[in-house]
């Protein structure tokens, strides 16, 4: 059923939980300085930490939900955040994130990134508008194409998107590891500012290939499922951190998973998802303070398999 989003409700959902939606709070404690990366095709720096919204802002018209999820929203952007990732795939998420942006004043906060995902190769122009319409953004900088459906006529109409100025940034993405080999074909051959993919401490088979090259092609990387879609969490979660983790910069396994991602050189951000404000803020702590060098990478990469 297709759920219609009010502003009125929406607000006083958002009030009924106590959510503040002055703007100068949302302001107010942005830090001024957070770990970044640039994106290789134009230098524009992106923090290294971005938001997904895979499963986590998929809530239907819950007007208790989407003030909280609001609230993760605002907890990203106060903590130096600025890449939104969804996609058409992701249900209510687009829609709810355009109730979040609209409650927080934040569009000008956002670096809009969401994908195309459907079979009709001819469809590009409309899902992206539709999409547009649904976050309330006056463009998106970044449109990918989502686990390569379609990328044949996508990725056309995309290029002709980008050279039209209707978006600045485009891309492919993959998940779950899959299809690789289609994913590096592409990347040696068309003009690609972004690719996202897979990546956390125990999938690494993008080390050997996709996260080199992308080095190479000057493309810039978006990491997904950096905690295995949770499940690292439940298998490392119950274990102690390693006694040197604070030589890492490391206060909990959000920090440890993250920052292995990160610390790689190909890598510009790592998009975890999350309905918690407390574990936006373990996150959003990868954004300060040092990053693992090589050698500390393979030790806790080694620390991880023998646990």
């Amino acid at each position: 059923m297709k759920v219609r989003l009010s502003r009125r409700h929406f607000l006083a959902g958002m009030a009924a939980t106590g959510l503040s939606l002055r703007v100068p709070a949302l302001l107010a404690n942005t830090p001024s300085e957070v770990l970044t990366r640039a994106i290789p095709s134009t230098g524009e720096s992106l923090p290294l930490i971005g938001m997904g919204t895979w499963r986590t802002f998929n809530v239907g018209g819950d007007q208790k939900l989407m003030a909280q999820r609001t609230e993760v929203l605002k907890t990203f952007f106060d903590l130096g955040g600025t890449l939104v990732d969804s996609s058409p795939m992701y249900g209510s998420a687009d829609a709810v994130m355009g109730q979040a942006l609209t409650a927080l004043a934040a569009r000008d906060r956002v670096f809009a990134a969401t994908k195309i995902w459907t079979g009709d190769e001819g469809a590009t122009r409309e899902q992206a508008e539709r999409s547009r319409r649904k976050w309330q953004v006056p463009h998106f900088d970044l449109l990918q194409v989502h686990n390569l459906l379609g990328w044949e006529g996508h990725l056309e109409t995309l290029k002709a998107m980008k050279a039209e100025g209707d978006v600045r940034y485009i891309g492919i993405t993959t998940s779950h590891g899959r299809r690789h080999r289609d994913f590096e074909r592409l990347m040696e051959s068309e003009p690609l500012d972004f690719v996202q993919l897979t990546y956390n401490l125990l999938d690494r088979e993008v080390e050997e290939r996709l996260l080199p090259l992308a080095r190479e092609r000057g493309i810039a990387v978006i990491v997904n499922r950096p905690f295995q879609g949770g499940s690292l969490f439940r298998r490392f979660d119950s274990e102690p951190l390693p006694p040197w983790a604070a030589e890492v910069g490391c206060k909990n396994w959000a920090e440890f998973f993250l920052k292995y991602v990160v610390s790689h050189p190909s890598v510009t951000c790592v998009i975890p998802a999350t309905s918690r404000v407390d574990h936006m803020r373990e996150n959003m702590g990868v954004l300060h303070g040092q990053l693992p060098d090589s050698s500390q990478r393979e030790r806790m990469a080694r620390y991880v398999r023998n646990l």
